[in-house]
């Protein structure tokens, strides 16, 4: 493999960004770096981190500011919550950054956080970028965040299977002394068994349904490739809740309308309901929850209802939901 080559494939697997000392590492002269930064082939992102190329790729600055750090440092705080899609929020800048406390860099546009040397069990690696595990990462920004919004991170982690419940009970214990930890504490306390799985605004949904008399339905329920907030199997209806920190960015608008057409062509009806509709209107939104299961309930019985998924499998505690809907 030619040095070309080289510098390809290191820059192909960091998003087009190599460091300085990378490139000295492969025979590089500094003469020819500067030559190249003049000519417009490299472009400093940070002090001694450079993009190759005029396209800035998707996580290139995330990349560059974990480089900037050095080999310890690790996509931390508000990034690292970004990159796990714990909540609906842009890529913060700067970047946010651990390293470790003995460490004295600075650079413009990254946020350096101190820390004592971070354990095997705080660090992995998220989409090729080193990366806080969502624990370590609900503990950093337990003092940054409100309460719901640590609320809505911690129901997405668990519901997502990146955060489990004996590891959630553990972190007060393990860090009692972090800013934020009360917050934290007070919400595992309260977020335990099946309430644990959902947010604020499916609760509030839950106790809507409840108080309208409509039958319970199963809570966190899988269906082939998706997870269901709520699902009526006899009726073929489920409810999926857009809560109060939901947004409107194209991919993921355009991951929910794939979710319900796939469902739609499996005999699914899924009816969305925003923050709104649960809280301010309520009484409209149980009378279209009602007369959607009273229709899907009247289809069903003149036709034969259509197979369920394989792999269809609850994750709530509201019963059991067995493939084809069967008992």
């Amino acid at each position: 493999m030619t040095r070309e080559q080289r510098i390809a494939a290191l820059a192909a697997s960091q998003y087009g960004v190599v460091t300085r000392a990378q490139l000295l590492g492969l025979g590089v002269s500094a003469t020819a770096v500067g030559r190249w930064m003049k000519s417009g082939r490299l472009r400093a992102l940070y002090s001694g981190v450079y993009l190759i190329g005029p396209i800035e790729p998707d996580r290139a600055l995330e990349m560059a500011a974990v480089l900037a750090g050095g080999p310890s440092a690790r996509l931390s705080h508000v990034s690292a919550l970004h990159l796990w899609r714990l909540l609906p929020i842009e890529a913060p800048r700067p970047v946010h950054v651990s390293v470790p406390a003995n460490r004295g860099p600075s650079r413009s546009g990254i946020v350096f956080h101190r820390v004592d040397a971070l354990a095997d069990d705080e660090c992995t690696v998220l989409r090729r970028i080193p990366i806080t595990t969502p624990a370590r990462t609900l503990v950093d920004v337990a003092g940054m965040l409100g309460t719901r919004e640590l609320e809505l991170a911690l129901a997405t982690a668990e519901r997502e299977g990146l955060l489990g419940a004996e590891e959630l009970a553990r972190l007060p214990e393990r860090y009692p002394r972090r800013r934020g930890m009360a917050a934290l504490r007070r919400l595992i306390g309260q977020q335990t068994g099946s309430d644990f799985s959902e947010s604020e605004a499916e609760r509030r949904c839950r106790a809507l349904l409840r108080m309208a008399g409509l039958p319970d339905p199963h809570a966190n329920v899988s269906v082939g490739p998706y997870r269901l907030d709520f699902f009526w199997p006899d009726e073929g209806v489920a409810i999926e809740v857009d809560g109060r920190a939901y947004h409107t960015s194209s991919p993921r608008f355009e991951g929910d309308r794939k979710k319900d057409n796939w469902l739609r062509v499996r005999g699914i009806e899924v009816v969305r309901l925003t923050w709104k509709q649960i809280t301010r209107d309520g009484i409209a939104t149980a009378v279209l929850v009602g007369q959607t299961l009273a229709l899907a309930r009247a289809r069903r019985q003149t036709a034969a209802p259509p197979r369920l998924p394989s792999g269809t499998v609850p994750r709530g505690d509201s019963g059991s939901v067995h493939p084809n809907g069967g008992p």
